[in-house]
């Protein structure tokens, strides 16, 4: 990278921080898995699959949604990698990834929501 000429120089020495900066497509990767998990119900049915696996009826009928606005959800985190599906006959039961980026957002929500995790 190129050396950065500051408009204003605030006695900051943050030079090492410029050089190590990211670029822009590291944090659209970052930006996506953020969208992901923005709206409110696909981030609870997210949470939901952290904790079990389970088909689009019985997801539907916990989070009272129809099974066309939870299929919706499950196509948007299944293309993210955040979930992962598996057919047994005519049944599709959808669970988190078993990705450190599922695990970690999994840990920001409990976080920032103060939910605790249901016990096995």
């Amino acid at each position: 990278m190129s050396r950065i000429s500051l408009p204003h120089d605030h006695g900051q020495n943050i030079e090492h921080t410029i050089a190590h900066l990211p670029e822009i497509d590291d944090f659209q990767t970052v930006s996506d898995m953020f969208r992901q998990i923005s709206d409110a119900s696909r981030c609870r049915i997210f949470w939901l699959l952290c904790h079990c696996e389970e088909c689009v009826t019985n997801m539907s009928a916990i989070v009272a949604m129809s099974s066309p606005a939870v299929s919706h959800h499950l196509r948007q985190l299944k293309a993210s990698g955040l979930i992962v599906s598996r057919r047994d006959g005519k049944e599709v039961y959808y669970k988190a990834a078993d990705t450190e980026a599922a695990r970690l957002l999994h840990d920001m929500i409990e976080r920032l929501a103060e939910i605790t995790c249901p016990t096995s």
